[in-house]
């Protein structure tokens, strides 16, 4: 029985999927559980299983279609087995990346679907080939057969490219006939274009100007936040806290760290947890708007926010507030390593919570960070900074200060909730002995 392959959901906010690659082609035997196709989504690039073991055929979506979830993509069919009716129609029904540049139409000439559906993905010209099926029908190897002997369906003059390709070539206004193809019978692909593609963006009229094309993930970052902005009423509220004696507690626990040769705790790592433990008496900063219904997660998941050359990627430690701190410790630095690797798995970056940005490291005193939807809360931690303050004898001390910013959803958190939140905050932070209270 033919085994449906669909778009794939991999984190509960996701609404869309993009094909990345094909690892195996139509006609190819797979097995379950084989890696045959990469997507990514607005968060991750992750690799996909094959759900059953067969023949792959019937792919409609290829390199750089975004497409909803749940959406077909492709079918996995037992030996002798034939494609649905409805993926048979799908496939016949998509339309040719190019019209044909001489003789019949494509539209007009005898194929099977397979061979319509390899044709449209490869930029082949099917009314240039002679079909070897029945009646001079043209089937999937006539196809194949062209991709690799171009001379069997080249046409002098003509640009053989991908469709992925020639979108990029659109939309970076590349010039087809200057890219060397790399695929079959010099067919060009998506990444001889990109590879191509900053070449032909030199610098304007001033010295100053340089055209980059939006990668990917820059995209779906402005996507995302541009809605989360406009969307969710954000209130921000800033408190400033006297690091002192996080800082004395951290520098004991790391001793004893060393001495069992353990991670050592780092600033955003105690943070994570001062969080976590607060968050217990605070369920509506640990939320999300989900039509008319506020939920209250029972579980307390924090993102931690790495920045990445091309964006961020916000990796997820689930449970925050029941595990000890250097189990803590150490999770939090394998993820952030696995991060800017690009490493992770979609379970990684799902089912946050609650999110800390943390730009301190860079020496940003304090900025108003933006809500990682559909969570109802944010918070930005800014650099500490040695400041004069009025201690409780009213005698003045230098002291490591650190500026906290939340910003929240104001349709879930009123002010005096998320005023309370940053008041224990600020007392957990400054105390940090409440945690073994």
């Amino acid at each position: 029985m033919a085994t449906e392959m669909i778009m794939p959901k991999v984190d509960m906010d996701q609404e869309t999927g993009t094909i990345v690659e094909w690892k195996k082609q139509n006609g190819e035997t797979v097995e379950q559980g084989e890696i045959i196709l990469s997507i990514e989504t607005d968060k991750v690039a992750i690799d996909v299983e094959a759900p059953a073991g067969g023949i792959l055929d019937g792919i409609s979506a290829f390199a750089g279609d975004v497409l909803p979830i749940g959406t077909t993509i492709a079918w996995i069919l037992e030996p002798g087995e034939s494609l649905p009716d409805k993926a048979a129609e799908s496939t016949a029904a998509k339309p040719e990346p190019e019209p044909p540049s001489s003789g019949k139409s494509a539209a007009a000439v005898e194929a099977t679907p397979v061979a319509r559906k390899i044709a449209a993905a490869e930029g082949v010209d099917l009314s240039a080939l002679t079909g070897t099926g029945a009646g001079g029908k043209i089937t999937r190897s006539d196809v194949e057969t062209a991709l690799h002997t171009p001379a069997a369906g080249a046409v002098p003059g003509k640009v053989y490219a991908t469709p992925a390709a020639r979108r990029i070539a659109r939309e970076n206004q590349v010039d087809l006939t200057r890219v060397s193809g790399s695929g079959p019978g010099g067919r060009i692909q998506a990444a001889d274009v990109d590879g191509f593609a900053p070449a032909v963006h030199p610098p304007a009229a001033s010295r100053e100007d340089q055209v980059i094309p939006m990668a990917l993930m820059r995209k779906r970052i402005a996507e995302r936040l541009t809605t989360s902005y406009q969307t969710i009423p954000h209130i921000h509220f800033t408190a400033e806290v006297d690091m002192t004696r996080f800082n004395e507690a951290r520098a004991a626990m790391n001793q004893k760290a060393e001495k069992l040769g353990q991670h050592k705790i780092s600033a955003t790592a105690l943070l994570v947890k001062m969080v976590a433990f607060v968050l217990r008496d605070h369920p509506y900063l640990n939320a999300m708007l989900q039509e008319d219904s506020i939920v209250l997660h029972g579980d307390i998941n924090i993102g931690v926010a790495v920045a990445l050359p091309d964006g961020l990627i916000v990796p997820v430690i689930p449970n925050a507030d029941l595990k000890g701190l250097a189990q803590l410790a150490a999770e939090l630095n394998d993820l952030s390593s696995r991060a800017k690797s690009g490493e992770l798995v979609p379970s990684e970056v799902s089912r946050g919570t609650f999110t800390i940005s943390n730009l301190g490291p860079f020496g940003v005193q304090q900025f108003d960070a933006i809500i990682n939807p559909p969570q109802s809360a944010i918070l930005a931690v800014g650099a500490m900074q040695k400041k004069v303050v009025a201690l409780e004898d009213n005698s003045l001390a230098v002291r490591p200060v650190m500026a906290i910013t939340l910003s929240a959803d104001h349709r879930i958190v009123d002010g005096a909730v998320a005023a309370h939140f940053m008041a224990d905050l600020q007392l957990a932070l400054e105390n940090p002995i409440l945690l073994f209270y």
